[in-house]
């Protein structure tokens, strides 16, 4: 009798082997040039954005994201855009929206939010933004998807963080607007996150991105005057920002995620909340630190938001390990970046996870060439490593037989359910 192929995938599993890879996976395997020029010419074919000069950035921690959303705001001049996974009703929702009904005079406001992220939105929050003058929709509301029993369509849900303001600037990142964005990401109730604001050519991207989620929800096409013509910006890096969703083989979130593993000649640090990374990225991690990279990953650890996930994501682990890649887990609270970081350039930040749902759901990411943004985030980054513990390989082999029971079925149930 032939044996059927899920028993086979879960006895490898179970053995220690890594699941299978498609038979379509991409591989890069190309040396990616390092001149701007050469570099912006490998992500416009990879994933058809080319990092644009002139483009003003900054790393935006934390709390430190409320305060931003509402300077822009009250920045703006004919229009403030914002797109969320996760708006609830507290204190930071109300303090956005007094800023939203403070703005100034003829400000077009539009907000498109996911209702599965935004629980009690349409209750209260909505509202409020309606009477503020807000046009306000929901991305894929659940009420046909649960009757119908449209699995598919409730898992492609609309995971994009963005703020953009008369065109102009924009910030994106993990963020939301409810209270475990509040602080410093130091205690378990504060959330560590990283977002990035631009200003300048790479802010047409996220405006593009608001504009094709908008019209899936029924609002209607944005004015000439929400694409206005770059203006000169006081910065000179080269950015442009990633969209991507659900495709049958293959995603841009796992095209951008190969490339930038690919362009890394000394330093691939990793920080991602959801950190379940195909065989194709696996093999490319360890291709990389087997090359001399200096690879690490951080990822959450006993604060996880999602144990399931947790136990997923240390079911690549000791394949990683094993091969020369260092991963630590943040252990003061929910470590929910999704960064980037690759030798003295290249910098990423979004909300694109690595794990099989995001593969499925509308997210993005600001890419970024520009030494001085690169070791802001390097800085942040070996801070939080302050704040973690590092899993080596030596004691992590030899955890018990149900600890590996569980990782491997938590695995199976994500990529092939």
């Amino acid at each position: 009798m032939k044996t059927p192929w899920p028993l086979l995938l879960l006895a490898g599993v179970l053995a220690g082997c890594p699941l299978p890879n498609h038979h379509l996976a991409l591989r890069i395997r190309d040396t990616i040039p390092e001149t701007h020029e050469g570099l912006s010419l490998a992500w416009y074919q990879t994933v058809g954005v080319e990092l644009e000069p002139g483009n003003h950035v900054e790393l935006v921690h934390n709390g430190h994201v409320f305060d931003m959303l509402e300077e822009e705001i009250r920045a703006a001049r004919s229009s403030i855009h914002i797109l969320l996974y996760i708006w609830r009703p507290g204190h930071p929702s109300d303090r956005i929206i007094q800023a939203l009904r403070e703005r100034h005079p003829g400000v077009a406001c539009r907000v498109l939010v996911d209702p599965l992220g935004s629980i009690r939105f349409e209750d209260s929050v909505g509202p409020e933004l309606v009477a503020a003058g807000c046009e306000v929709r929901m991305f894929r509301p659940l009420q046909g998807t649960i009757s119908t029993l449209n699995l598919k369509r409730f898992q492609s849900r609309l995971h994009r963080k963005l703020v953009v303001r008369d065109g102009i600037s924009g910030m994106t990142g993990g963020w939301g607007i409810w209270k475990s964005w509040i602080g410093e990401g130091r205690k378990p109730d504060e959330w560590r996150d990283a977002n990035i604001w631009v200003q300048g050519p790479a802010a047409r991207g996220l405006q593009l991105a608001f504009a094709q989620n908008w019209q899936e929800a029924g609002g209607g096409m944005l004015p000439a005057e929400a694409f206005p013509e770059p203006m000169p910006t006081p910065g000179e890096a080269r950015a442009g920002f990633v969209t991507h969703t659900g495709a049958p083989v293959l995603t841009n979130a796992e095209r951008m995620t190969l490339l930038a593993i690919a362009s890394a000649k000394k330093r691939l640090w990793i920080a991602n909340s959801y950190f379940i990374p195909t065989g194709a990225i696996q093999d490319m991690l360890i291709a990389k630190a087997k090359a001399g990279v200096d690879v690490r990953v951080l990822t959450p650890g006993r604060h996880h938001d999602i144990p399931p996930v947790h136990e997923g994501q240390r079911a690549t682990y000791a394949r990683l390990l094993e091969n020369g890649v260092r991963i630590w887990e943040y252990e003061v609270s929910m470590m929910h970046s999704k960064s980037l970081l690759v030798d003295d350039r290249l910098s990423m930040v979004g909300s694109t996870n690595l794990d099989p749902l995001a593969l499925s759901a509308e997210e993005g990411s600001l890419v970024v060439d520009d030494p001085e943004l690169a070791a802001q985030l390097a800085r942040a980054f070996e801070e939080d490593l302050q704040h973690s513990v590092e899993i080596r390989w030596d004691s992590w082999r030899r955890r018990g037989l149900f600890k590996r029971l569980s990782e491997g079925v938590t695995v199976l149930f994500g990529k092939y359910l």
